[in-house]
């Protein structure tokens, strides 16, 4: 069906500043929205109190307020503007949360303002964590036993009821801020007093604890004809206990097999059907017990979130910019792919390559802190890579972060086995560490609690490393090819073989072994590409396109990280 025509004035809510949980991410999906609205036609208004966004940039908006994230100011613009709707879902959690305070105040109807994208009703399924856990009880979803709580003795009796340790997951809360894992009834008195307080409904889950369980994701998107579409699956590496943002993530996911993967297809469109987000992206995630099969319900973001944007950069499927056009009333097969031209948004995206999302942290800037990684999200910051096969995606990624300080190294192989049994920013470092002085797969997911099948892909890499020998010049194009598509940097050559990263590269260069670069099209090649939107492989073909025009190499920031944000990546836009 056309865009809707009854609303003409549209306000957007950014994100505010960057806070662990919630960076760069929303100033993309926010932009995105903001000119996909204005190319329909809308009047947009934005209101964001972080002026170095993209999205604050005096064109991105027809109107830009930068001004506090509050009821109040926000009652003011509405006063002035007199918008006819209020898109809430591409702000994060931030903006979700203010638009519920406005419809709560009552704002939104003394002025007439209709929510789109995801309704009262449906956030507040989503977001309240009694009403989530009802909604998917209807449904006939099954989430972890747990209770809902409001106050800290109340928290105590439900502990005893299910049994520690428990997970605690306040309500209406970002990067799981006043969770954790509660193990005994002096911690979860220390950790739900925070909870609570963290919550703005002073509502806290204690629930089951599936620590141990594989984690997924799954990127879903629905139109208001309730055709709804799959964007990708997200796995991720860590098993659950550690928050989704601190964890590696790899899509498409590796270790599901097809009626697994099929089941969590299912169980996701059910969900965004029963919590009643009629328009736009939701990301759902889910727990699985590896050796019965169990499959739960963990929770459901009902607008764009982190994963959404690396599910878009993954794939190619510009989510955000789907879900603002969506939520004003076009239907998936309305909307054209914008990589490929000829096919609808209605395509499913197909991927013949891997990506591999890897934390960024920051823990030598805050000394003192606890580096243990839990249900709590610490990174500041993430690395993106693109490649053939897991392993190589995995290389690059690692060799993106841009450590200001060294991973640790362990004494001997007993010590690297103890150390990754607890989570800590450094773990896939000591594991490398770990396969490349003779542990096993079987050792290192024993110790670590990550599959196996990953496990198995670690040592692999570092039998990469270790067949690299030390002396460079014995390696031939064959060689050095092959150290490349196995994962390894030329970084990683040069320390095997005692020389600098440069040298590496020259004899790469003579030898003739060069990147090639692929596109992202999401459809493994089946139509052609029309979108310049790359990733490196040694490989023996290209499919970059050249012209005649002179060009620019423009570097970007890299990571987001204490003391470089945003503010870097809109210089370079």
């Amino acid at each position: 069906m056309p865009r809707r025509t009854d609303i003409s004035t549209i306000l957007v809510l950014g994100s505010g500043p960057i806070v662990i949980g919630q960076a760069g991410e929303f100033d993309y999906s926010g932009t995105q929205a903001c000119v996909a609205l204005r190319e329909e036609g809308y009047r947009v208004v934005l209101v964001n109190s972080n002026p170095a966004t993209i999205m604050t940039d005096p064109a991105t908006a027809d109107r830009t307020y930068v001004e506090p994230l509050d009821v109040e100011a926000v009652r003011r613009v509405i006063e002035i503007e007199r918008p006819d709707a209020l898109l809430p879902t591409l702000g994060g959690q931030t903006a979700l949360n203010l638009a519920m305070r406005l419809s709560e105040a009552g704002v939104l109807d003394e002025f007439g303002v209709e929510l789109i994208g995801a309704n009262a009703e449906a956030i507040h399924r989503a977001e309240d964590r009694e009403a989530f856990r009802r909604c998917m009880a209807d449904a006939g979803l099954k989430t972890p036993a747990s209770d809902i709580v409001h106050t800290v003795d109340e928290g105590v009796a439900a502990a005893s009821r299910i049994g520690y340790p428990v997970i605690l997951r306040p309500a209406f809360t970002l990067g799981g801020e006043g969770g954790g894992v509660a193990r005994d009834e002096a911690d979860l008195r220390e950790r739900l007093a925070r909870g609570l307080d963290a919550s703005p409904i002073t509502q806290v889950l204690v629930e089951q604890s599936v620590l141990g369980w594989a984690e997924f994701e799954m990127e879903v998107v629905r139109d208001r004809n309730d055709n709804a579409i799959i964007i990708c699956s997200i796995e991720n590496v860590d098993p659950m206990g550690v928050h989704t943002g601190d964890s590696v993530t790899v899509a498409p996911a590796m270790t599901l097999s097809d009626p697994e993967l099929q089941a969590l297809r299912d169980a996701s469109l059910t969900v965004i059907r029963a919590v009643g987000v009629e328009t736009g992206g939701s990301n759902v995630q889910f727990g699985m017990n590896r050796e019965t099969g169990e499959i739960v319900v963990i929770e459901m973001n009902p607008r764009v979130s982190r994963s959404s944007a690396l599910a878009s950069k993954a794939t190619g499927f510009p989510i955000a910019k789907i879900a603002a056009r969506l939520a004003v009333g076009y239907t998936l097969d309305e909307l054209p792919n914008d990589i490929t031209k000829v096919t609808p948004a209605s395509f499913e995206p197909t991927l013949d390559y891997v990506a591999v999302k890897i934390p960024r942290f920051a823990f030598e800037k805050l000394p003192g802190s606890t580096t243990e990684l839990t249900t709590h999200m610490k990174s500041v910051g993430e690395v993106l890579a693109l490649g053939r096969t897991f392993a190589e995606a995995f290389g690059k990624a690692m060799s993106g972060r841009e450590l200001d300080v060294p991973p640790r190294t362990p004494a001997d192989l007993d010590q690297a086995l103890e150390w990754m049994a607890t989570p800590e920013w450094d773990r896939y470092d000591i594991m490398l560490w770990a396969a490349r002085h003779g542990a096993s797969a079987e050792q290192l997911s024993a110790a670590s609690a990550v599959d196996e099948w990953f496990c198995r892909e670690l040592c692999d890499l570092a039998d990469a490393r270790n067949a690299v020998g030390t002396d460079l010049d014995a390696l031939d194009a064959g060689r050095l090819r092959a150290a490349r598509r196995a994962g390894l940097a030329d970084r990683d050559i040069a320390q095997a073989t005692g020389v600098t990263e440069l040298e590496v590269g020259r004899r790469r260069r003579r030898l003739g072994v060069t990147p090639t670069y692929h596109a992202v099209d999401t459809c493994a090649a089946e139509f052609a590409a029309l979108t310049p939107y790359y990733y490196a492989a040694f490989d023996t073909q290209t499919e970059a396109r050249t012209d005649d025009r002179s060009t620019i190499l423009v570097l970007g920031s890299g990571p987001n990280r204490i003391g470089q944000g945003i503010e870097f990546d809109y210089c370079c836009v």
